[in-house]
C-alpha cells in the first residue's frame, strides 16, 4: 500500500467536501460512504444541501468559505487530520480549492476538469512537491468495463480505426444562466461535458497526433482528433433539439461511440464508477496530474483554435453547417 494511503478499517479516512450543493456532489458522498470514509465538514455558498442527511447527517456545514477554512484548521491543530478534501465546485474554482486542500495538509480528490488550462497543472505540481500531498482526479470512464474491454481489443490489433463520438445531454434554460453557461468559468461545452471523453479516447487509442475544430457554440461543439490508432469525429451538445429522433421525447441523454461502423455499447455501468474511483485512490492508485494533462491540453487548445470546415467532419456537424 502506498505512502498516501491513510485509511484502515479501524480508523476511517476523514473527508471534507467543497461544493456540497452541486449536481455531482451526491456521487462523492455516496463514494465516501462506500469506501468507509467519514465526511467531517462540507462547504457550499448554497444551503440547499439536505442530501447530506442521507449520507453524513453529523457533518459540519458552512456557507462561508472563511468559516469552513477556520474549522478545517481547528481540526488540524487538534490533531484531527482531514485526510482528503473532495472538490465538486465550479470548474474555474478547482485550482484555488485544490491549493487550499494541499496547504491544509490533505490529499485532494477533484472532479473533472481538474483545471481549465494546462499551465495550471504546472503550478499545482509545485505545490504537490512542496506539501508532500497528492492530487487525484476522477477519470471514471477508464474504469468502465466496456471501455477497458475496448482498450484491450485496440491494443491487440495494429489496425487504425474510424470512430464517431456523439454525446448529447439535454440542459434547460438554467444552464446558460449558471456558471456553466460562461466559457470563462466552465471552459465551454467541450470542457464541461466532454473532457472525460477526450481522456477516455487517449486511454484507448493512444497519443494525439493532431486536432481541428469544426463547431464551437454555447450549446454545442464538434471537431476532429487524430490519435495513434484512430481518426475520431466528435460532437457534443446540451441542446435537446439535437437528440436523434429515435430517443427524442423518451430520453434526455444520448451517448454513442461507433468504431468502424459498429456501436460500442457502454450505456450502462456508470452507477458505481465514482465509488470505484475512490476505492482506487484510497489504495494509492488514483489518477494524478500526469494522467489528466493530455485531456486538459485538448480542451484548452480547442477553445483557442480557429474554426475550419476542412477534413473529416462529424455527420451532425456537417448537417448543421450545410443549413
Amino acid at each position: 500500500m502506498s505512502e498516501t494511503t491513510r485509511t484502515t478499517s479501524a480508523n476511517p479516512s476523514a473527508f471534507a467536501l467543497i461544493g456540497a450543493a452541486g449536481y455531482i456532489a451526491p456521487r462523492h458522498m455516496k463514494a465516501i460512504k462506500a469506501v468507509g470514509g467519514d465526511l467531517k465538514v462540507a462547504f457550499d455558498p448554497n444551503d440547499s444541501v439536505g442530501v447530506i442527511d442521507s449520507h453524513f447527517p453529523m457533518a459540519h456545514f458552512f456557507t462561508e468559505f472563511e468559516r469552513f477554512d477556520r474549522h478545517v484548521d481547528k481540526l488540524r491543530r487538534r490533531g484531527q487530520t482531514i485526510d482528503y478534501v473532495s472538490i465538486c465546485s465550479p470548474n474555474y474554482l478547482h485550482d484555488a480549492h485544490i491549493r487550499f486542500g494541499l496547504r491544509a495538509g490533505s490529499d485532494v480528490i477533484c472532479e473533472k476538469p481538474l483545471v481549465l488550462n494546462p499551465w495550471n497543472i504546472d503550478g499545482l505540481a509545485e505545490i504537490e512537491r512542496d506539501t508532500g500531498r497528492r492530487i487525484n482526479t476522477i477519470l471514471q470512464l477508464r474504469l468502465h468495463p466496456a471501455i477497458r474491454a475496448l482498450k484491450e481489443k485496440v491494443a491487440a490489433s495494429d489496425k487504425r480505426h474510424a470512430v464517431d463520438l456523439t454525446y448529447i445531454t439535454s440542459r434547460g434554460r438554467w444552464y446558460h444562466a449558471s456558471w456553466k453557461g460562461e466559457e470563462q468559468k466552465s471552459g465551454g461545452v467541450a470542457t464541461n461535458i466532454g473532457v472525460h471523453f477526450f481522456d477516455m479516447l487517449a486511454y484507448v487509442f493512444g497519443p494525439l497526433q493532431s486536432q481541428s475544430a469544426h463547431l464551437r457554440e454555447p450549446e454545442r461543439a464538434g471537431g476532429y482528433l487524430s490519435y495513434e490508432k484512430a481518426d475520431i469525429r466528435w460532437f457534443l451538445s446540451v441542446d435537446r433539439e439535437d437528440l436523434p429522433e429515435s430517443v427524442s421525447g423518451q430520453k434526455t441523454t444520448y451517448r454513442s461511440i461507433t468504431m468502424d461502423g459498429e456501436e460500442v455499447e457502454f450505456s450502462e455501468g456508470f452507477t458505481d464508477l465514482h465509488s470505484d474511483s475512490y476505492s482506487q485512490i484510497l489504495k494509492g492508485e488514483g489518477y494524478g496530474l500526469d494522467d489528466v494533462r493530455f485531456s486538459i491540453e485538448v480542451v484548452s487548445a480547442f477553445r483557442n483554435m480557429s474554426i475550419t470546415r476542412s477534413g473529416e467532419i462529424h455527420p451532425v456537424v456537417a448537417a448543421r453547417l450545410s443549413r
